[in-house]
C-alpha cells in the first residue's frame, strides 16, 4: 500500500493547485466575491447575493439556516472549483461583524489570502486583527478593493493607508479608471491594456462584457470620457515614478501585496484578479512539524484538521472534520494513524464540500480541503499521517472578549444540554471555560464576538432542544497563565481578576478591561501571561 503511495504522486497536481481564504471586515463584499469567483470558475451558472432580492436563491457559500435568514457567513466552508487548469481550493471564512476562531483556525490551513477593502471605508477593525494573524503565518496577501461603482477613497489615498498602516509595501496591478458613477474599468499594469466594463441588466449574475484596447489606441477617445483618460496617464505616471517594483519573492513571504481595484456586485476586474493571483499564488506550502519541514511532495500521506462541524446535515445528525491534505495522496477508505491517540483509522465516506453539496472523495493531494465523518474521533488541530510518526502544530485558541454563564432553561433537559455544549466545544463553535468554585456548574461561553453566543443558543435549540439563557459577565480580556497553577499561587491574591479553567483545567484570567490587566502586570512582573493556547500535547513541534 505504501509504496503504491510513494508511486502515485503527481507533482503536476501539485503545482495546479491554489489554496486561499478572504480576509475581511463586514460589508466589504466577501460573499459577492467569493460568489463571483465562484461564476468565473464555473461552479455557479449564476451568481447570488446577499443583499439579493426574496425572490432570488441564496447565496451558494452560506448553507446553515441562521445564515441564510440573515445573509450572513457565520461557518466556514470549503469551495473547490477548477480554472483555466487550475484547481482552487477557497477556504471560506465568515464575513459578519462578530467572527470567531473559526476564522482564524481556518487561515492555518490557508496558503494565501485575500484582504478584501471597502473602498469607501479603507481599513476597518476586523481587516487588522485577520491581517495580523496572516502576518504570524507569512502568508502572501493579495489585496481586491471593492466597490469602486460607488463614492471612495482616492485610490492613491487608499494605497498610503495601506502601507502606512499595515507596514506592507504594494504594487498595484489593476489601477481603476474613475470611481462611483464614473467607474468605467480598470488599466492592466502587467499587460498595459485598458479593460471597460458595461454594466448589465442582470445585476452582476452574469459576466461582465470587457472591451479591451492598448493604451495608446486612438479609439480610447470614442470609448472613454477625455478627463478619465488623461487622470488615468498622470495616475500611471505617479505609480511608475515612485511606485515599488514588483517583488515575487517578497510576495510570498507576506511583505508586499498585489493590489487590485474593481466591484465585485458588477463583476468589474474579478477575472483579471482571478488571473493574477493563479500566476502570482503560492501553490501548497511545506508544514513545520517534530521532523522539520514537510514538503507536499513528501511520499507518505499526512493532514492536519482544522474545523469540525456538527449537523451540517440536521437529517443525518453529522459531524464533519475538515482535514487539510498536508502531503502524499489521500484516498478514500485509506487506514491512517492518529498522532494523538496512537490509534489506526480508516478513513471512509470522504466527502468534498460545496456549501450543502457534497461528492465522494476518491483521491485528493497536497492543498486539497476533505470533510471525513467524525463520530468524536478527531479534534482541532490532530494530525493523521501514514509511515514514520509526524505530528503538526496545534492551533492556538485566541483570547475571547465577551463572557457569559449558559444556562440551561429546563432542569429535564440536563442530558441534552450537556451533550450539547460538549459536542460545540469539540467542534470549537465556542470556547468553554469553568468556575473554579464547584458550586457553580453552569458553563461560561467565552467568544470573540456576540453573535456567537446567539449561534450557540441557536443551535441549542435546533439541534438539541434545549432553550437556553445568558448572564452576561463583565470582563473583556482573557490570559492563559503560562506557569499552571503553581505559579499561580505563589502569586497569591489577585484584585480586579476573575480565575476561571479552561477545557484542559488549566488557570485563565479574566480581566474588564486591558487597564486592569496593565495594573497587574506592572503589579506582579513575574507572572507569565499569555493571549493565546496551545492544547496540550506531548510531542514538541
Amino acid at each position: 500500500m505504501q509504496t503504491q503511495l510513494r508511486d502515485a504522486i503527481a507533482p503536476q497536481e501539485i503545482e495546479r493547485r491554489r489554496n486561499f481564504a478572504i480576509i475581511s471586515h463586514p460589508d466589504a463584499g466577501k460573499t459577492t466575491l467569493t460568489e463571483k469567483l465562484l461564476l468565473y470558475g464555473g461552479a455557479i451558472q449564476q451568481a447570488g447575493s446577499v443583499k439579493a432580492r426574496r425572490a432570488q436563491r441564496h447565496a451558494t457559500s452560506d448553507w446553515m439556516a441562521m445564515e441564510q435568514q440573515r445573509g450572513i457567513s457565520i461557518t466556514s466552508t470549503v469551495l473547490q472549483f477548477e480554472y483555466q487548469g487550475f484547481l482552487l481550493n477557497l477556504l471560506d471564512t465568515p464575513g459578519h461583524q462578530d467572527f470567531s476562531e473559526d476564522t482564524y483556525r481556518t487561515l492555518a490551513a490557508a496558503d494565501n489570502a485575500v484582504m478584501l477593502i471597502d473602498a469607501a471605508k479603507g481599513l476597518e477593525t476586523q481587516t487588522r486583527k485577520l491581517f495580523e494573524v496572516c502576518r504570524l503565518r507569512s502568508l502572501p496577501i493579495f489585496t481586491f478593493i471593492n466597490k469602486l461603482d460607488r463614492p471612495s477613497m482616492s485610490p492613491l489615498e487608499l494605497i498610503d493607508e495601506i502601507e502606512q498602516e499595515l507596514g506592507l509595501a504594494t504594487y498595484v496591478i489593476n489601477w481603476p479608471i474613475g470611481t462611483g458613477d464614473q467607474f468605467r474599468g480598470v488599466f492592466d499594469r502587467r499587460h498595459q491594456q485598458i479593460h471597460l466594463f458595461q454594466k448589465t441588466a442582470a445585476h452582476g449574475s452574469k459576466k461582465a462584457a470587457d472591451t479591451t484596447i492598448s493604451l495608446g489606441d486612438p479609439r480610447i477617445e470614442s470609448l472613454l470620457e477625455p478627463e478619465l483618460y488623461y487622470q488615468l496617464k498622470e495616475d500611471i505616471e505617479i505609480l511608475d515614478g515612485v511606485g515599488a517594483t514588483f517583488d515575487l519573492e517578497a510576495v510570498h513571504q507576506g511583505k508586499m501585496t498585489p493590489v487590485f481595484f474593481g466591484s465585485a456586485m458588477n463583476n468589474f476586474g474579478v477575472e483579471l484578479f482571478l488571473e493574477s493571483f493563479l500566476e502570482y499564488g503560492l501553490k501548497p506550502t511545506p508544514h513545520e512539524s517534530n521532523k522539520g519541514l514537510i514538503a507536499p511532495t513528501y511520499p507518505e500521506f499526512s493532514g492536519f484538521v482544522f474545523k469540525l462541524q456538527a449537523n451540517m446535515d440536521p437529517k443525518h445528525r453529522d459531524r464533519i472534520a475538515f482535514l487539510r491534505v498536508c502531503s502524499g495522496k489521500f484516498e478514500k477508505d485509506m487506514v491512517v494513524n492518529h498522532a494523538r491517540t496512537g490509534k489506526t483509522i480508516r478513513l471512509s465516506h470522504p466527502q468534498k464540500l460545496f456549501a450543502q453539496e457534497r461528492d465522494t472523495v476518491e483521491v485528493a493531494y497536497a492543498g486539497d480541503v476533505v470533510g471525513l465523518n467524525n463520530p468524536g474521533t478527531f479534534a482541532i488541530g490532530d494530525t493523521v499521517y501514514i509511515g514514520e510518526k509526524l505530528v503538526y502544530p496545534s492551533i492556538p485558541s485566541f483570547s475571547p472578549e465577551l463572557f457569559a454563564y449558559l444556562k440551561n432553561a429546563d432542569p429535564t433537559k440536563y442530558k441534552n444540554f450537556n451533550k450539547g455544549v460538549t459536542e460545540l466545544q469539540e467542534e470549537g463553535a465556542v470556547q468553554i471555560l469553568h468556575s473554579t468554585d464547584d458550586s457553580k456548574r453552569n458553563p461560561i461561553l467565552a467568544a470573540v464576538g456576540q453573535l456567537q453566543f446567539e449561534v450557540v443558543q441557536f443551535r441549542l435549540v435546533n439541534e438539541y432542544g434545549v432553550e437556553t439563557y445568558l448572564e452576561t459577565l463583565p470582563y473583556s480580556v482573557a490570559r492563559w497563565v503560562t506557569g499552571g497553577w503553581a505559579v499561580l499561587e505563589k502569586v497569591g491574591r489577585l484584585f480586579n481578576t476573575f480565575v476561571v479553567k479552561d477545557r484542559w483545567e488549566r488557570p485563565v484570567l479574566l480581566f474588564k478591561n486591558q487597564w486592569n490587566l496593565d495594573q497587574i502586570m506592572g503589579e506582579h512582573p513575574e507572572l507569565e501571561l499569555s493571549p493565546i493556547a496551545l492544547p496540550p500535547t506531548t510531542e514538541k513541534v
